[in-house]
């Protein structure tokens, strides 16, 4: 697919410097540009490669400079970094753009489908659930009874959607996720660990896009919610009765434990662990591989290590463990010293 400077420059609402009919049809960085294709230059560390890049055309900030002659046609922009962002917006629309109901899918009878749908092959959509419009279902996904995806949601291959959970509108869900699996609770009994069944569902609200390989279990009782516009990265676990508040964002590889409450506006990096039954405030931050053992309550405050602390606390703290073997010997000395008649 090909797309001429004039037709880019539409979309972004940018400005030519060069040919308006050149074309390109791939993407590429400012460093590894070929002929053919399009790069956006908004880090000035990288400011040298637009005067020796091979790429036809380069988005750049209305405030660039050139120094030196420019091989490539320029589009300029208020924000390249922004333009870039809403053209590989646009690819992926149009790359994604399919419609149509596989014939080796299975959908039950009494599903109910929207308008401008699509559903791959040996897709399963069981009894009594609900598609949006314009939703997107790829291959081998599966969607247990009772469930609704609202507009405009995408699950990619091999999602997997138990029973009687709610997905809303706009959201992503990528391949091999598991959604409304039972949460992990037992009782132990004369030796025996005894299941409590998990009666639960999972709701995910609107604009929330969900990694790779992600496992979202259902509430014991009542639902696990993941809130508007959260966004969670690859390999990550959300127990039984979660609550994740809005536009809040988790690295891969997090775990976090069963009735905990994630505040608004949260970034939380990758490999964190959660206890069960703790509160993070509204917009706390965490390191990697912080581990959270007790509630943290002040709202806006940055953590590291495990146990959690305050990153000047920590900091602090690592500042003397780093010196603990010098400490070590200097006591000892002291000690043999004052042990000598």
């Amino acid at each position: 697919m090909k797309f001429s400077a004039a037709q880019i420059a539409g979309m972004i609402n940018g400005i030519i410097e060069g040919d308006p009919e050149i074309t390109i049809s791939k993407l590429s960085k400012i460093e590894e540009g070929e002929p053919g294709s399009l790069s956006f230059l908004a880090n000035p560390l990288y400011t040298q490669y637009i005067y020796t890049t091979k790429a036809s055309i380069v988005i750049v900030n209305n405030s660039f400079v050139a120094e030196h002659p420019v091989g490539a046609t320029m589009i300029r922009v208020e924000s390249a970094d922004i333009a870039f962002a809403k053209l590989l917006e646009n690819y992926n629309r149009i790359k994604y753009d399919k419609k149509g109901i596989s014939d080796h899918s299975v959908i039950s009878s009494s599903a109910s489908l929207g308008v401008n749908i699509y559903i791959g092959e040996f897709a399963v959509i069981s009894d009594r659930v609900v598609i949006g419009n314009n939703v997107k279902i790829y291959p081998h996904a599966f969607i247990d009874d009772n469930t609704t995806i609202d507009d405009n949601t995408v699950l990619f291959s091999g999602v997997k959607i138990y029973s009687d959970n709610k997905i809303g509108k706009n959201c992503i869900v990528h391949a091999g996720t598991v959604i409304g699996a039972d949460g992990f609770r037992f009782n132990q009994q004369d030796g025996r660990n005894i299941k409590v069944p998990q009666i639960g569902n999972v709701i995910i609200e609107d604009d929330v896009e969900i990694g790779a390989n992600c496992t979202i279990d259902r509430a014991t009782f009542g639902s696990t919610v993941i809130r508007k516009g959260v966004k969670l990265d690859n390999l990550i676990h959300i127990a039984h009765n979660v609550e994740i508040g809005e536009n809040t964002c988790i690295a891969a590889g997090t775990g976090i434990a069963g009735s905990v409450k994630v505040g608004k506006n949260c970034m939380i990096s990758g490999h964190v662990s959660v206890t069960n039954h703790v509160t993070i405030a509204d917009g706390t931050m965490l390191g990697g591989a912080t581990g959270v053992s007790r509630s943290l309550t002040k709202p806006g405050q940055a953590y590291l290590g495990a146990p959690a602390l305050e990153v000047s606390k920590f900091r602090r703290s690592i500042a003397l463990f780093r010196n603990l073997p010098e400490l070590a010997e200097r006591i000892n000395k002291l000690e043999k010293g004052s042990n000598n008649p």
